[in-house]
């Protein structure tokens, strides 16, 4: 898989799996955090088409955000699992297994991109 393929698949994830707990959530109870991984995946969703150009800058940049999704859903993960919410604990671990494979897509790429680099001097 192409790193840019598995960002809109990341983003697609995050948009879905967000909007789900977010609809999810009583109304009374709704809090606007919920939202931050389907604005991480908009944001995301943004950036590919810059990401595809090859942009090392974007492609940084997408990596540092995929991983900061990541770490920010351990909260939210120890949180469904304090409430036996399985529910909750499947839509973040799906959120948070996806991120981990497009940030192991990135970095094979990266590593890919530099031996090649190497190769050419």
């Amino acid at each position: 898989m192409k790193p840019y393929q598995a960002t809109i698949f990341n983003s697609a994830v995050l948009v879905v799996f967000g909007l789900w707990a977010y609809l999810n959530v009583a109304a009374e109870s709704r809090s606007t955090t919920i939202l931050i991984p389907v604005i991480f995946g908009v944001v995301l969703a943004l950036l590919v088409p810059f990401f595809k150009k090859e942009n090392k800058i974007v492609a940084h940049a997408v990596a540092g955000l995929t991983l900061l999704i990541t770490i920010a859903l351990i909260m939210p993960l120890i949180g469904s699992i304090g409430r036996d919410d399985m529910v909750a604990v499947f839509r973040v671990g799906v959120m948070m297994a996806v991120s981990l494979f497009a940030l192991f897509v990135y970095i094979k790429s990266f590593i890919a991109v530099r031996r090649a680099r190497q190769i050419e001097t």
